[in-house]
């Protein structure tokens, strides 16, 4: 199967509660939204959240396109991770990474699936975007 992947996090103060969200659509075209909510978190954390969530939802082995408007999330689990993980989960400046625990199921759910990532630009008229931001932003409240 082939998917396509919008996700999206949000949080009201930082650290406050958040939101995170994904919009999953499949070959068909067919949309599935997922949606959910922390206490006292960050908003990076729930960028991070939306897509371990939506890969959860997903069979196995299939091959998917990640949409993210954070390029937090984007370079993290495509470049920067690699160096991590040689480093003793260690950053440039050797301090410890923030949100290895996340880090770390994004990283092992991303072994199970073909994916390819993609930066979008938030609030820039992308549809699937902007509805992913819509739910994370409602899910703060």
């Amino acid at each position: 199967m082939k998917y396509t992947i919008y996700t999206d996090g949000a949080c009201s103060g930082n650290p406050g509660k958040g939101g995170w969200a994904a919009i999953i659509l499949d070959i068909d075209t067919n949309q599935t939204d997922i949606s959910g909510s922390q206490k006292n978190t960050t908003n990076n954390r729930m960028e991070l959240l939306a897509p371990i969530m939506a890969l959860k939802k997903i069979k196995k082995g299939s091959e998917v396109t990640i949409y993210t408007d954070s390029k937090y999330v984007k370079d993290g689990i495509t470049e920067w991770i690699k160096k991590w993980k040689l480093n003793n989960w260690k950053n440039s400046n050797r301090k410890p990474v923030k949100n290895k625990d996340l880090w770390i199921k994004l990283d092992n759910s991303c072994q199970k699936y073909k994916i390819n990532w993609r930066w979008v630009k938030a609030h820039a008229g992308n549809r699937y975007n902007n509805l992913a931001d819509e739910l994370a932003v409602a899910e703060t409240r």
